[in-house]
């Protein structure tokens, strides 16, 4: 069997099995990429603030400090304004979230059910909500989709138009319905060939990334820098909490699960700025106030900081409004091709019953 006729096949199966777990994630994508306008929209009493911007980062840090010694041991994780969200949250150890004036601490109420739909969105996104191998079943499909799917198409595309390549970009709009069809679905296809295919590459990251960090490690000098360690003796929680970075805001505290676990404090450059390289910081400190570890974009290996910016690729905010608009709609293209290339298969299959050979 011919080289071309193997591709073929390769593109037509797998793109009808895993081509659909493909289209779902990209839809539940798309859905996705607005989650901070909408949540703020639908929920202003628990993520705005009118004088948000005359707030300085000691007050976020005082009033965060003030509801851990209020709230002390029954705290899971403590979220601080990011992104659309200029409150203070809580995620409490018995499952509960609610939402404090980022400025007094004053309560504002619990977790909506709008927020916790793009929270399971999310989850569905990643793992389809099947437990334990769900991200598998993503992840890999997401690799196949990059790797069988995307690159055997344009195989196809090319082979078939390399000596007009304009016409492989052409739709008759007034054709007949199969002929549409197939123009549609080559078109689609080879136009966000490039956006289809960073997101599937980053996207299949947050499965696998620890083969992703250590084909990244190539990247990494011999010379290994040192990562300052800051207020390594700290005289209570109060005071790491309130050690102000000003190269980063923090973002997140996640609080010890038992006595042997240590707090970690994650930090961000800009709060509400989601344009450009995502830039971050995590300390770890000990329940005795000893600093376990620090990480910081500044000081960290060449891998890692290429790793930090498989998010922001992802969803496309690091080219800022644009970047979403284009995941947005990217998000829809795997379902359009899906539809598209099961109806050019249909067809294939009646012409083939029709005039057997």
């Amino acid at each position: 069997m011919a080289l071309g006729n193997i591709v073929r096949k390769i593109h037509l199966w797998v793109g009808i099995t895993c081509g659909l777990v493909a289209s779902i994630s990209g839809i539940s994508g798309a859905m996705y990429v607005w989650q901070p306008e909408i949540s703020a929209a639908l929920n202003p009493e628990l993520l705005t603030m009118k004088n948000i911007d005359s707030l300085e980062d000691a007050v976020f840090l005082k009033t965060a400090s003030s509801l851990t010694t209020t709230h002390s041991d029954s705290i899971s994780k403590m979220f601080l304004p990011y992104r659309e969200q200029q409150t203070i949250s809580i995620e409490y150890k018995n499952g509960k979230t609610n939402y404090y004036n980022s400025e007094n601490g004053q309560f504002l109420g619990e977790n909506s059910a709008s927020i916790v739909f793009f929270e399971d969105l999310l989850k569905f996104h990643r793992t389809l909500l099947i437990p334990k191998i769900g991200k598998y079943v993503t992840g890999t499909s997401t690799i196949i989709f990059l790797l069988l799917i995307l690159l055997s198409g344009i195989y196809i595309w090319y082979k078939t138009y390399n000596t007009t390549l304009k016409n492989g970009f052409k739709i008759k709009w007034k054709s007949k319905k199969k002929k549409f069809n197939f123009d549609l679905h080559k078109v689609l296809g080879v136009s966000f060939f490039i956006p289809l295919l960073t997101i599937s590459f980053t996207g299949a990251y947050f499965t696998y990334n620890s083969y992703y960090k250590k084909a990244l490690s190539v990247l990494d000098s011999k010379t290994i820098l040192k990562q300052e360690t800051q207020n390594k003796n700290p005289s209570s929680f109060a005071a790491v909490l309130l050690d102000s970075d000003k190269s980063y805001h923090l973002r997140a505290i996640y609080y010890p699960k038992d006595a042997n676990d240590n707090y970690r404090f994650r930090y961000i450059e800009s709060r509400f700025k989601t344009q450009g390289l995502r830039k971050t910081k995590e300390l770890a400190v000990s329940t005795n106030l000893k600093t376990v570890s620090l990480t910081d974009y500044r000081n960290d290996a060449t891998s890692n900081r290429v790793a930090s910016q498989f998010y922001p690729v992802h969803i496309g905010e690091i080219a800022g409004i644009f970047g979403r608009i284009l995941v947005f709609i990217a998000g829809f293209i795997p379902i359009t091709l899906y539809i598209t290339g099961f109806r050019i298969y249909l067809s294939k299959k009646r012409r083939t019953r029709k005039f057997p050979a």
